[in-house]
């Protein structure tokens, strides 16, 4: 892509990523705050949020922008949005992979849910996540930090890490899918202990498994598919899990 569809395709991801920065922000994060009563005024507290992880979203489109097209990653419907207009051509292929996917994580989901340690189960009846939320900022947002942002840049640094090899290429994106996997596990630990639940190894091991599965999933989608097809199978796991309980 030239310098301005690049221009283009950043301010996309970001605005998309941020929609759901903003149903966290108003829906989560304000009743986190309400029932905290805290002395700082509620407005100033969400806006230093949002500030705080617009800046983070801009890094990881960035990145992603930056790095992904010699190795071959990227948002094929987004890119013919903003370029060619064939957009549909462009996601008809990751329908079939991204539903899958979201099929199975929604059933694997649906059985870590019946072993559920039980200070996390009491821990999250405190606390109701929109299912918007879930379909925004899960399918979205952490989509573009986890996969467009992070594993991007740890699939770049190895494969150039390795000289930029074409043999490194596939090893260097199988290293980022497993370790972006594990770091979005890990990075659901903050959430679980706001929630009030005791970070015990049963806790820990069930969050960061449970969500480093899934992970696994899409990050291959990402590669084979597109980010897209990731978008859309976090997404539609998340809906057919809120529809399942």
């Amino acid at each position: 892509m030239s310098r301005h569809p690049r221009l283009r395709l950043g301010v996309l991801l970001w605005c998309l990523a941020m929609s759901g920065v903003l149903v966290v922000t108003l829906t989560l994060l304000l009743g986190l705050l309400e029932a905290a009563k805290s002395p700082l005024p509620t407005w100033a507290i969400l806006t230093l949020s949002a500030a705080q992880s617009a800046v983070l979203v801009a890094g990881a489109v960035w990145l992603g922008v930056a790095l992904s097209q010699p190795l071959g990653l990227g948002a094929p419907a987004l890119q013919a949005a903003i370029s060619s207009g064939g957009s549909w051509k462009a996601l008809a292929p990751q329908l079939a992979p991204a539903v899958a996917v979201g099929v199975g994580v929604a059933v694997l989901l649906y059985i870590l849910q019946q072993v559920t340690p039980t200070e996390l189960t009491v821990a999250a009846s405190r606390m109701e996540i929109p299912l918007a939320a879930k379909l925004l900022y899960g399918g979205v947002t952490e989509e573009v930090l986890m996969r467009w942002g992070v594993m991007t840049l740890i699939a770049w640094v190895a494969w150039r890490l390795a000289g930029r090899r074409e043999r490194a290429l596939a090893p260097s994106i199988a290293l980022a899918i497993v370790l972006s996997a594990l770091l979005f596990g890990l990075g659901h630990l903050p959430a679980a202990r706001a929630m009030g639940a005791a970070l015990s190894p049963p806790v820990v091991g069930y969050i960061v498994l449970g969500n480093a599965l899934p992970g696994l999933l899409f990050g291959l989608l990402f590669w084979r598919w597109g980010l897209e097809a990731a978008m859309l199978a976090h997404a539609l796991a998340h809906l057919l899990f809120h529809l399942a309980s």
